[in-house]
């Protein structure tokens, strides 16, 4: 099996490249970032703490978490429910980068991505892909992108399903996630040694052609 690993900050347009690859190459997509944010909505709808690390643990065995894919899209279930268009606001965003600081957490969803990789042709991002869920991808991306790049683009996201932010409140949200990310004890949100830096701060189409040149250089 193939493995690609990209990983990145939010809003780095990590997703979106994953996305068009996967289409290219014919391989499978996984978000891992919507299976934490599945959990981060089970957690809010129960009303726990997303900070309260016992009781987040004691929870995991509740989840029943399901992956579908269709037309290409992955669709997340919880509890038999398809939430895919309810896990994309800020608030789960937050939820979810508070519970997947928790060893717990990481290793309730490790085995599932393992398996994924191990099954399939699969193209898969991040936080920690390629320094911990694969590493030994064939391939590994860090993506990033300036800070205004990504706020703008997070915010047209965010406004797609009708939320209302401006580009400076985004800006301070991806910046609180970043230190966030980047510091927590378990799986920091860091490049892996080897992995191979795109910076999407201009065109998504020049990013595309760098990383699609690089791919089919390493996989014959």
């Amino acid at each position: 099996m193939i493995n690609i690993a990209i990983d990145g900050p939010s809003g780095s347009g990590k997703s979106t490249l994953a996305k068009a690859l996967a289409k290219k190459f014919g391989f499978s997509y996984v978000d891992t970032g919507a299976m934490y944010r599945t959990i981060g909505l089970y957690i809010l709808r129960t009303g726990t703490d997303p900070h309260d690390e016992a009781v987040v643990t004691a929870r995991l065995p509740e989840i029943k978490m399901d992956i579908e894919f269709a037309d290409g899209v992955q669709h997340m279930f919880l509890c038999g429910e398809d939430v895919t268009g309810l896990i994309r606001t800020s608030e789960i965003a937050d939820y979810a980068s508070a519970t997947s600081k928790m060893g717990a957490v990481r290793a309730f969803l490790l085995d599932v991505q393992r398996d994924m990789a191990k099954k399939n042709n699969v193209i898969m991002d991040g936080r920690d892909i390629g320094t911990v869920i694969l590493p030994d991808a064939d391939v590994k991306f860090f993506m990033t992108a300036s800070d205004e790049a990504r706020a703008v683009r997070r915010q047209a996201e965010l406004e797609e399903k009708g939320e209302k932010v401006t580009v400076e409140e985004v800006r301070k949200a991806l910046s609180a996630r970043d230190e966030q990310d980047r510091t927590r004890n378990i799986a920091p949100a860091v490049p892996a040694e080897d992995a191979i830096m795109l910076d999407n701060s201009g065109s998504f189409e020049e990013t595309l052609d760098r990383a699609v040149k690089i791919i089919e250089s390493r996989i014959k």
